[in-house]
């Protein structure tokens, strides 16, 4: 009788050695040919190359110390609050207060080796650590330009994220639902019951969920990220993500306001043209040199092409089927900000006190790559915008504050989310560093 020939466990022990170097030594080489400047601003080189296995280059994180970040010429840096548990996102209230959410992913379903994987990525990049689940107040009250004040102004919520006060109201968004609480300035807790005002689709990848009101205050535009990479978890888990939704928080209903965006985070108001504006991250394992983490003016009934294109009309031959009907349709995004810089932060210089240099233009932070090497991003940049609310022809981002990598590729920290504060200063949410950095003249 033939039967299966048994291998003993040394064997195997050996095979799995074996392929353990060989994805060790696949992840550690470089895989981007073309230097982040070449793929950044209105006109980027688009290049890719899937990768099979996956370039890993994570940046572990390691303690600041007596460092701080580098701010650009004619700036200073200093501690604006310390202390703080993965501080992710802000808003600025009108009497100066400063809201934080401590905040990171809730637990994701594991459903195979892919989900082990990036479990295992975000530990190393500092995001593993139990979210806080809180929003706490910060307030400067002497004007030094640090917070001598804090205070938890809610707690218990579900990964919460986007803050917007409106006509006395307070609305965050919690990864699963956008809620509401009565909620004056001057607060400093928060004892009222949430009211739902509408739930929002959760689990998976891309927790995060920015809130921002209109500029007349009657309807609130929601981020929601994608479930996956490249919809390989079915499209049927993709309904109503990858959009910004927009909300009428007095009626509760909702529409989708633009699609196709696979990670939209920042959102803000670009001053000139009234235009809403977000920070969107691309999708990963398609090479070093791209697709472009961009920014672009979203427009009511936009596609931007995910999953299945990028930048305007470059398919991803790796999404089936393939949807060639909508690529007339699909809109180009209006700035390049570089492969894999993950941008998070967006905040226009309308307020800015920080000089003749930055006056008019955007303020994006980048949080930093982990599927290129060598590393990308780990800075805030500003771009610069001209008369009609667009990017300059031909700008490139220049550096506002950068030093959260050390001299062995370690991070420091990772710039997230930003505010404009009341004097005119940009505070710079660190989420692996732990705190707040305030960048002043």
């Amino acid at each position: 009788m033939i039967g299966r020939i048994a291998r003993p466990a040394s064997f195997l022990l050996v095979v799995l050695l074996l392929i353990a170097i060989g994805l060790f030594l696949y992840t550690r080489r470089e895989n981007a040919e073309l230097p982040v400047a070449a793929v950044t601003g209105k006109q980027p080189q688009i290049r890719t190359a899937i990768e099979r296995i996956p370039t890993i280059n994570i940046a572990e994180p390691t303690p600041w110390g007596d460092a701080r970040p580098q701010p650009a010429a004619g700036l200073k840096v200093g501690e604006f609050a310390g202390g703080l548990v993965h501080p992710r996102w802000m808003t600025l209230l009108p009497n100066g207060d400063v809201l934080v959410a401590e905040t990171n992913s809730p637990p994701r379903p594991v459903d195979g080796l892919a989900d082990r994987v990036m479990g295992w990525l975000m530990g190393r990049a500092g995001a593993g650590v139990p979210s806080p689940n809180r929003i706490t107040l910060l307030r400067d009250a002497d004007g030094d330009g640090r917070a001598e004040q804090r205070a938890t102004l809610v707690d218990g919520l579900n990964s919460p994220f986007g803050m917007a006060y409106l006509d006395g109201r307070l609305y965050v968004g919690n990864t699963d639902a956008l809620i509401a609480f009565p909620f004056q300035p001057g607060q400093t807790r928060i004892t009222a019951p949430a009211e739902k005002i509408i739930d929002l689709p959760g689990g998976y990848n891309h927790w995060t969920r920015n809130v921002i009101a209109s500029p007349n205050g009657s309807r609130l535009y929601v981020a929601v990220g994608s479930a996956s990479n490249i919809a390989e978890r079915g499209l049927e888990l993709e309904n109503r993500r990858a959009v910004i939704l927009e909300v009428d928080p007095a009626t509760k209903r909702s529409r989708i306001y633009a699609g196709g965006l696979r990670n939209p985070v920042g959102l803000a108001w670009e001053p000139t043209s009234g235009g809403l504006w977000a920070t969107v991250n691309e999708r990963d394992m398609a090479g070093g040199d791209g697709p472009p983490d961009y920014m672009t003016k979203v427009e009511f009934g936009g596609f931007y092409g995910w999953p299945w294109s990028y930048w305007g009309g470059f398919v991803d031959k790796r999404v089936q089927p393939e949807r060639p009907d909508l690529l007339e349709y699909t809109k180009r995004p209006d700035y390049a900000l570089g492969p894999h810089t993950a941008p998070l932060g967006l905040a226009f210089a309308t307020a800015a006190d920080l000089g003749a240099g930055f006056g008019n233009g955007a303020f994006v932070a980048l949080h930093g790559s982990w599927n290129r090497k060598p590393a990308a991003g780990y800075k805030v940049v500003f771009v610069p915008f001209g008369e009609r609310g667009f990017p300059v022809e031909g700008a490139k981002p220049v550096d506002v504050l950068t030093g959260f990598l050390d001299g062995d590729g370690r991070a420091r920290g990772r710039p997230a989310g930003l505010i404009v504060d009341r004097t005119g200063a940009l505070l710079v949410a660190d989420d692996v560093g732990d705190r707040i950095w305030r960048v002043s003249r």
